[in-house]
């Protein structure tokens, strides 16, 4: 049986506490958190576990081999490399930390200890990003030409982080996952109307294969949109992750391209075919997570979302920042 202490009952910590108490090889023995009212609800849904306000009495507990964080980012280092230091396998919020070398220290020590890092990528465990996964990887789009995600809503507005921060690890680590090519520069854009954080920007990360991503986030939008379309050279994909029915939508759309050498002119030809959408199977995504983690913990595997990918995606929205100081100017990765 797997002992897990758990660091926050704010916001997602009940949903993490949830799914890992659910779990057959899993024992939820404690709850850190800092609010007395999250401390009694915790206590009224599992009157079994015990509850603290003191995070050494999880990280340093001699009966809990996983520590979860789920805390504001600027904790996350603090926290993560505690509990390495003690042994215990972590499980990190996204963003993974505020810093790139801090993320590099976490990988390094869990390295040294033989310890496993997961990153809380919720999405790269969706039925729905494994159905593109699989939809890219076996060629039926081609050749990509570019990725434009949309994730804009009303609020939840972050004193700690800006938008970009809050937003877009989610786009950026899906695309870390589907796009088999590492991104070689970053420019992005921003303001503020509310506050002192950036609350809508756009960002755009480039490829070496030519391959162009474009995000749009926003906490000042009057509906809530997820849209991801993907397009490739020969046939292009739509992904609306807030249709309850048909999420993923692929079209037999495109250009054929050919030359005149008669004439030296570029013909263009449009391209207009079936849609089909793929059937999507239903669950719940940080379910699937969970069982991930307990396994690459069982086996010693390394876990698709591990340290390093939560670094990359470090490294993206650290450029982002560098790149709203100076007027969008684009950061070489």
């Amino acid at each position: 049986m797997i002992k897990v202490g758990i660091l926050g009952f704010g916001y997602w910590g009940p949903n993490i506490v949830r799914n890992f108490n659910g779990h057959e090889e899993i024992e939820v023995v404690a709850v850190c958190d800092t609010n007395p009212e999250s401390l009694k609800r915790v206590k009224r849904l599992y009157p079994s576990v015990k509850t603290t306000s003191n995070t050494q009495e999880i990280t340093a507990a001699p009966d809990i081999d996983v520590v979860c964080v789920v805390t504001p980012v600027s904790t996350h280092y603090d926290l993560a490399i505690e509990a390495l230091k003690n042994g215990k396998h972590v499980f990190v919020e996204k963003p993974f930390t505020a810093t790139s070398e801090q993320a590099t220290e976490l990988i390094n020590l869990a390295g040294q200890k033989g310890l496993t890092i997961m990153v809380d990528h919720t999405f790269l465990f969706t039925s729905a990003v494994r159905k593109i996964k699989s939809i890219i990887d076996d060629g039926t789009l081609g050749d990509l030409y570019y990725y434009d995600s949309t994730r804009v809503n009303l609020g939840l507005f972050q004193h700690d982080v800006n938008v970009i921060w809050d937003l877009a690890p989610h786009d950026f680590s899906i695309m870390d996952y589907l796009l088999d090519c590492p991104p070689v520069a970053v420019s992005a854009s921003g303001m503020a109307h509310i506050g002192k954080q950036e609350d809508i920007a756009y960002v755009m990360v480039y490829f070496a294969n030519k391959v162009v991503a474009h995000f749009n986030v926003n906490w000042l939008s009057p509906v809530k949109l997820r849209n991801t379309l993907i397009g490739g050279e020969k046939k292009m994909l739509v992904w609306n992750d807030v249709d309850p029915d048909e999420k993923i939508k692929v079209y037999d759309k495109g250009v054929d391209v050919s030359t005149d050498e008669s004439r030296y002119n570029l013909l263009v030809n449009y391209r207009s075919g079936d849609m089909w959408a793929p059937r999507v199977e239903q669950g719940e995504a940080l379910k699937l997570e969970v069982e991930h983690f307990v396994d690459c913990i069982n086996s010693k595997q390394v876990p698709i979302n591990d340290g390093h990918a939560g670094l990359r995606v470090v490294r993206l929205l650290e450029a982002c920042n560098e790149s709203l100081k100076n007027k969008s100017m684009a950061v070489t990765l």
